[in-house]
């Protein structure tokens, strides 16, 4: 299975449609901040156009995203917030939101939240062989969540998860200046960084997992240089 992961869109849709239409994945993972604040029409017009390109597109909201928006994810059918979707044997699960913090964004709830909502999601993903976590805040103390003053301000209940379940995979976002691949124990990490300027990342299940991280320039910034 092929799966393209693409965090911190911030609107930029077409770039995220390039990413998905050059990749031909089996699964796409939206993990958060599709829109900066954008409408819960805004949001689903972008994820029918993301459908149109593949039909297994599922997703969380981001801390830039609204809270409707998850409300909207449950009504299309793609939401990871809290509950796991399977395909095959993979199942997807993941929290939306980030922890507060001094920047007081559109979508952020407390540790306490995140935590009660992935053990649902982890709950309900069962027996699956492979199970993909996807928060959109990353685990703190790794190398995926320090901002540019080299501070670590990722998800403490996050990172409580993965040490006390070890799921296969996480894809997370948040920080965009920290992406990466990292681990805990046997479950490897990866913030996608920025969708809006191109980053990404590849998730290939055969026998073994296989996780790049990819930039494809969006045609309009290509043109320019």
């Amino acid at each position: 299975m092929k799966i393209i992961a693409l965090t911190d869109i911030h609107a930029a849709y077409t770039a995220a449609e390039e990413i998905i239409s050059a990749e031909s994945a089996d699964v796409v993972i939206i993990g958060g901040d599709l829109t900066t604040m954008g409408t819960v029409k805004e949001a689903e017009e972008a994820l029918r156009r993301f459908q149109k390109l593949c039909r297994k597109t599922f997703c969380v909201a981001g801390n830039m995203d609204l809270p409707a928006h998850d409300e909207l994810f449950v009504r299309l059918g793609v939401s990871l917030n809290g509950r796991a979707v399977r395909v095959d044997d993979i199942a997807f699960f993941g929290v939306s939101a980030a922890p507060h913090s001094p920047l007081h964004t559109s979508y952020e709830i407390s540790e306490e939240e995140i935590a009660a909502i992935t053990e649902s999601g982890w709950r309900s993903a069962g027996s699956a062989r492979v199970k993909i976590f996807v928060p959109h805040a990353p685990p703190y103390g790794t190398k995926l969540d320090i901002i540019h003053t080299g501070i670590h301000v990722g998800s403490v209940s996050v990172r409580d998860f993965i040490e006390d379940c070890m799921p296969d995979v996480v894809i997370c976002g948040h920080i965009h200046e920290a992406r990466g691949i990292d681990s805990i124990g046997r479950t490897r990490i990866v913030n996608c960084g920025d969708g809006s300027h191109g980053h990404y990342a590849v998730i290939e299940i055969k026998e073994e997992i296989k996780i790049t991280h990819r930039r494809r320039l969006p045609s309009y910034q290509t043109l320019r240089q």
